[in-house]
C-alpha cells in the first residue's frame, strides 16, 4: 500500500466511521495517470445499496465548469463573445441597480460572478428569496423564461464589474448558451462538452436511478435522509434548500449552476482534458485565460487566497488558504456534497463525490482528502 493511498484510506475510513458522511468515491490522478480511487460506504443506506464508481450524483455547482466550458467553446468559434452584451440573447433583460440605471451586462460578467446577481440566503427580507427566484436545487416546477423575469425584479447588488458574489449568473449563462445554440442548455453541453469528452452519464436528467446516490444531509446524531424541500444549514446566515427528486422533473428549468446529474469517472475526464490544455473541447490559450484570475482581490473577503477564472476559484496566495496548493491551482465544489481541484503545476487532479451535504463539500473531510493527496 502507498503511503497516498494509507493517508486516503484513513481519511475516508473516519469519516465514515464518525458517521459524518454516508457514502464517498474518492478519485485522484497524477500526471496523467490513476493515484488513487475508492469507493466506499453506501449510495442508498436505508436499501443497503453499496457505494460503487459508476454511482451517479447530482452535481450540484460541479454542473458550472461544464457548462462555462460549453459558453467558452461557444466564445471560440464566434457564436458568444466575452464582451457582448447579454441582451443579444436576453432581449428586454434589463437589471437595474438601486437607483434604476440599466448597466451592460456582458458573458464576462456572468462566467466571473461579477454581474452583480445573487443567490437566496435566509437572510431577512432577502429579495431573491422574496421575489421565489430559486438556486436551481429546489423543485419549484419554472421555467427559465419565469425565473428570468423574477431576476430581473431585484436590483443588482453592485455595478457590474466592481465586485463579486456567488449566485445565479451561470442560470442566465445556460439559458444565453442553449438560445444560441438553438437547442436546450443540455444538448449545447452535449455538443461542446460531454460528447467530445465521451461522458456519457453526464446530464441534466437520469435515466437510470437505481444508479443514483440518495441525498443526505448533516444532522445532529448524523446525516439525515433528505425529503422534497429539505434545508440543510450552512453556516451562520446561510442555509439551502434542496430537492433531490428535481433531477426527475422535465418541468423544471435546466440549471446551469447546479443542474446537472454525473460520476466520478466523467469529471475525470473533464478535469484531466481542462489539466492538459484543454483535450477534445478547448483551445490551450482559452484554457489559460479559464484558469487565470479574472477577478483580482475581489474575493479576498469571501476566500482568502482565491481569485475566480471562467471556470472556478483560483488559488492566487496559497499561504493563505492553509492547504499546500500551487499557484494558480483551480479549485471548487457541488454543494450536494463534492469538493475538486486540479493543480497543473503538481500534475494533480482530484476530488471527493459525496452523497452528505454539507460535509462533503464544506466540512472537515474535504479538507482531509485534499492535505491527504498532497501529504
Amino acid at each position: 500500500m502507498s503511503n497516498l493511498e494509507s493517508r486516503l484510506d484513513a481519511v475516508i475510513d473516519e469519516a465514515i466511521n464518525d458517521d459524518r458522511i454516508v457514502g464517498t468515491v474518492v478519485m485522484v490522478m497524477k500526471g496523467g495517470g490513476i493515484a488513487y480511487q475508492r469507493a466506499a460506504g453506501f449510495a442508498d443506506r436505508e436499501a443497503g445499496r453499496r457505494m460503487t464508481a459508476d454511482t451517479i450524483f447530482r452535481l450540484a455547482s460541479v454542473t458550472k465548469p461544464l457548462v462555462a466550458a460549453t459558453a467558452l467553446a461557444m466564445i471560440e468559434r464566434g457564436i458568444l463573445g466575452l464582451d457582448r452584451n447579454i441582451t443579444e440573447w436576453l432581449p428586454g433583460f434589463e437589471p437595474r441597480l438601486l437607483d434604476g440605471y440599466t448597466p451592460e451586462i456582458t458573458i464576462r460578467h456572468l462566467l466571473t460572478h461579477t454581474a452583480g446577481f445573487g443567490y437566496p440566503t435566509p437572510e431577512p427580507d432577502d429579495p431573491y428569496v422574496e421575489e421565489g427566484i430559486p438556486a436551481g436545487l429546489e423543485d419549484l416546477g419554472m421555467s427559465m423564461e419565469e425565473n428570468i423575469k423574477r431576476i430581473e425584479t431585484v436590483p443588482l447588488f453592485f455595478a457590474p464589474g466592481t465586485g463579486w458574489r456567488y449566485g445565479v449568473s451561470l442560470d442566465i449563462l445556460g439559458e444565453i448558451v442553449g438560445r444560441a445554440h438553438g437547442a436546450t442548455l443540455g444538448e449545447a453541453v452535449a455538443h461542446y462538452v460531454t460528447g467530445p469528452l465521451d461522458m456519457t452519464d453526464t446530464a441534466f436528467s437520469v435515466t437510470d436511478p437505481s444508479r443514483l446516490a440518495a441525498a443526505y444531509a448533516d444532522g445532529k446524531t448524523g446525516p439525515v435522509l433528505m425529503n422534497d424541500l429539505h434545508t440543510v444549514e450552512a453556516g451562520p446566515g446561510k442555509g439551502m434548500m434542496f430537492s433531490p427528486s428535481r433531477i426527475f422533473r422535465p418541468d423544471s428549468f435546466q440549471s446551469g449552476g447546479a443542474g446537472m446529474a454525473g460520476t466520478a469517472s466523467d469529471f475525470m475526464r473533464f478535469l484531466e482534458a481542462i489539466r492538459t490544455g484543454g483535450g477534445a473541447i478547448l483551445e490551450a490559450e482559452t484554457v489559460d485565460a479559464a484558469l487565470s484570475n479574472q477577478v483580482g482581490e475581489m474575493r479576498e473577503d469571501d476566500e482568502p487566497g482565491a481569485g475566480f477564472g471562467y471556470l472556478s476559484a483560483i488559488v492566487t496566495h496559497p499561504e493563505r488558504t492553509g492547504i499546500p496548493y500551487s499557484a494558480g491551482t483551480a479549485r471548487w465544489g457541488g454543494v450536494y456534497g463534492h469538493n475538486w481541484f486540479m493543480d497543473r503545476a503538481a500534475g494533480i487532479s482530484a476530488f471527493d463525490f459525496t452523497n452528505t451535504a454539507v460535509e462533503g463539500c464544506m466540512g472537515e473531510f474535504p479538507k482531509d482528502i485534499t492535505r491527504a493527496v498532497y501529504g
